[in-house]
């Protein structure tokens, strides 16, 4: 009697491990080097965090000026690095700073678009819009 055997010859194995090969060697390079683009990301997270901060901020002062709310304190935006101060924590992330021109925005409403920086070798950058609150 005669037993059947079953499996993979190695001429089979061989051409998945080449097709493999293959689709490793056109997909690593797009996920090598991704530290650039998630720098950049973060840039541009915190820049959009600020941007609402100052609404926010705005918008409680108008309020408060309007004589809608009391007793809610105000962050007082008079230039571009103030808007940290609207932040939780009240500053920026480690790492971060308004560069540039320190625009002022002294007068409520008064906008400026200003630009942050971050972290990453070159410095990633990214703008993001002061609103005066006096």
């Amino acid at each position: 009697m005669k037993t059947q055997q079953s499996g993979f010859t190695l001429i089979e194995l061989i051409a998945v491990i080449v097709i493999l090969g293959i689709l490793a060697a056109t997909a690593l390079p797009k996920f090598v080097d991704m530290s650039g683009a998630a720098e950049q990301s973060a840039v541009d997270g915190v820049a959009a965090s600020l941007t609402s901060g100052a609404a926010m901020n705005y918008a409680n002062a108008v309020a408060i000026s309007s004589g809608v709310i009391s007793g809610t304190p105000k962050v007082t935006v008079a230039k571009c690095s103030d808007v940290a101060k609207t932040l939780q924590g009240g500053a920026l992330p480690s790492g971060y700073n308004v560069t540039g021109t320190d625009t002022a925005v002294a007068a409520l409403g008064d906008e400026a678009n200003c630009t942050l920086s971050g972290k990453g070798s070159p410095r990633k950058t990214a703008t993001f819009t002061a609103i005066g609150a006096p």
